[in-house]
């Protein structure tokens, strides 16, 4: 099992930025890639961003291509997301999970993004 709590959220206006981070402890070893999913109100929750723990190769949904990065630091076992440009429509709850080689998805207690137009 990996545990994972994130941070960073908060209330930023249309155009601004945040960085969310997400820690992960426990069986960190095991992990192969890391990632975000959002899930805005009355919406089903969907893929945001990925980044392969070992090789670094990231992927994005396209809505978000060009305004956000992802990135880790294996030796704190984090991973980051630098959303810039925001946009009212990301608006969200955001989560951070982790996908071990068990095949398994570990899930984060999310965070609240809110855009203000």
């Amino acid at each position: 099992q990996v545990q994972l709590v994130e941070s960073g959220g908060g209330l930023v206006q249309a155009g601004g930025s945040l960085r969310l981070s997400c820690a992960a402890s426990g069986r960190t070893y095991s992990t192969v890639a890391m990632g975000w999913s959002r899930q805005a109100p009355g919406k089903e929750r969907e893929f945001v961003a990925i980044i392969d723990w070992n090789a670094g190769t990231t992927r994005y949904t396209d809505s978000v291509k060009g305004r956000f990065t992802i990135s880790r630091d294996k030796a704190k076992n984090t991973v980051y997301l630098q959303m810039n440009s925001l946009k009212p429509e990301d608006t969200a709850v955001y989560y951070c999970f982790a996908d071990l080689r068990t095949g398994t998805r570990s899930w984060g207690q999310g965070t609240q993004v809110t855009v203000s137009s």
